[in-house]
């Protein structure tokens, strides 16, 4: 009688015991308040479906942790790309054209109420904002030396 070994379960490439380490480690991590209102919730470590409900329940605490450290630009970012899992390429694309078309029609807006006529260069290098400032501090000492001495 041959017996035939049955294949391993696994649950996203771990097995039983990775995934309860996985938990314990995520688990200690979490407050002393998490901690307790997962026991009362019912997630326990033991046994695949309660091991697996556990690991799903440890991951939403976690995203949400990371969610309410983010900065407003990273929870726009973080809204779209939850958003575009739920969309097709088309509709993604569809969408960035009209944004595109939208942002012109206010460039276009924004210029024909404030003209610019003339160029304005911007220097960006080191130097010539150090010798900039360098010049006007100068300048300032000479002024308030020149003020001190009339008064």
């Amino acid at each position: 009688m041959n017996k035939t070994r049955q294949e391993r379960r696994t649950f996203q490439g771990m097995t039983y015991r990775q995934v309860q380490r996985c938990n314990s480690e995520r688990r200690s991590q979490l407050s002393a308040r998490e901690n307790q209102q997962l026991k009362q919730d019912g997630y326990i470590n033991v046994g695949w479906n309660n091991v697996i409900n556990l690991y799903r329940k440890l991951e939403d605490i976690f995203e949400r942790n990371t969610l309410e450290d983010l900065s407003l630009e990273e929870l726009f970012l973080e809204a779209e790309r939850i958003g575009n899992k739920y969309q097709s390429a088309d509709e993604i694309n569809e969408f960035n054209q009209q944004l595109v078309q939208e942002a012109d029609l206010i460039n276009q807006k924004i210029d024909s109420l404030y003209p610019d006529r003339e160029m304005e260069v911007i220097d960006f290098s080191q130097q010539g904002a150090r010798t900039n400032y360098y010049q006007t501090r100068k300048k300032s000492r000479k002024n308030n030396y020149r003020r001190n001495i009339y008064l």
